[in-house]
C-alpha cells in the first residue's frame, strides 16, 4: 500500500483532479463498507463460538475459519484458494517492485539477483513465532509511510513547482483506468475483495 500511496500524484494526473477525488472517495467508502461487513462476520462467528464455550485468548481468528463456521467447508476452501492466490501474486509483484526500486539505486547486480535477495529476506518472516509479532512491523511501516508523506508534502510546499512543467491527461482510455486501479490499491485488500 505504501508504494501505491507514492504513485497518487501520477494517478491523479492520469485521471484529472475531479475524477481522481471522486474515485478516491468512492473507493474509500467501498473499502470502509467492505471492512465493516467483514468485521460483522467476525463478530457473528466469535459470538457463535463463545456460546459453545470456545476460548479465543491465545487464538487469532482467521478468515477461512469464519467462512467455515458460517458458510461451510466449501466456502472455506474457496476463501483459502482466493487468499492464497492473492497473497502469492501480491508477494511476487512486491518482490519484483522492491528489486526494481533497488536496481535503480544500485545497479551492480541485475534485477533477478535483487529479487532473489529480497525473496530470501522476506521468506525469513515465516520464522516469526506469532502473528502478534507482526504488529511492530506494521507500526514501523505506518511511521515510515507517514514520515514520507509529510516529507514530500513539506518539500513540495517549500520548493514549489518547477517552471515549465506541463500536465497532461491520459492519451488512451486504458491509462485512465490504470490511474483508477492505482487509487483502488491505496485502500489495500478490503476494496480489492469487492
Amino acid at each position: 500500500v505504501a508504494q501505491v500511496l507514492l504513485t497518487l500524484p501520477y494517478s491523479f494526473s492520469q485521471l484529472g483532479m475531479v475524477s481522481g477525488i471522486l474515485f478516491q472517495l468512492f473507493y474509500g467508502l467501498l473499502g470502509s463498507w467492505t471492512a465493516y461487513l467483514i468485521s460483522i462476520l467476525y463478530v457473528e462467528y466469535r459470538t457463535r463460538k463463545e456460546r459453545e464455550k470456545v476460548n479465543f485468548r491465545d487464538h487469532v481468528i482467521q478468515w477461512f475459519e469464519v467462512l467455515d463456521g458460517l458458510l461451510g467447508k466449501h466456502w472455506r476452501n474457496v476463501g483459502l484458494a482466493f487468499n492464497c492466490t492473492f497473497l502469492l501474486f501480491g508477494s511476487v509483484i512486491q518482490l519484483i517492485a522492491c528489486a526494481s526500486n533497488i536496481y535503480y539505486i544500485n545497479d551492480h547486480l541485475d534485477k533477478r539477483t535483487w529479487t532473489y535477495i529480497f525473496g530470501a529476506c522476506c521468506a525469513t518472516t515465516v520464522f516469526i513465532p506469532s502473528f502478534h509479532n507482526y504488529r511492530i512491523w506494521s507500526f514501523v511501516g505506518l511511521v515510515m509511510t507517514t514520515y514520507t508523506a509529510w516529507y514530500l508534502t513539506i518539500a513540495s510546499l517549500l520548493h514549489g513547482q518547477v517552471e515549465g512543467v506541463k500536465h497532461s491527461g491520459p492519451a488512451k482510455l486504458v491509462l485512465y483506468f490504470t490511474g483508477a486501479t492505482n487509487i483502488l490499491y491505496t485502500f489495500g485488500g478490503h476494496a480489492v475483495t469487492v
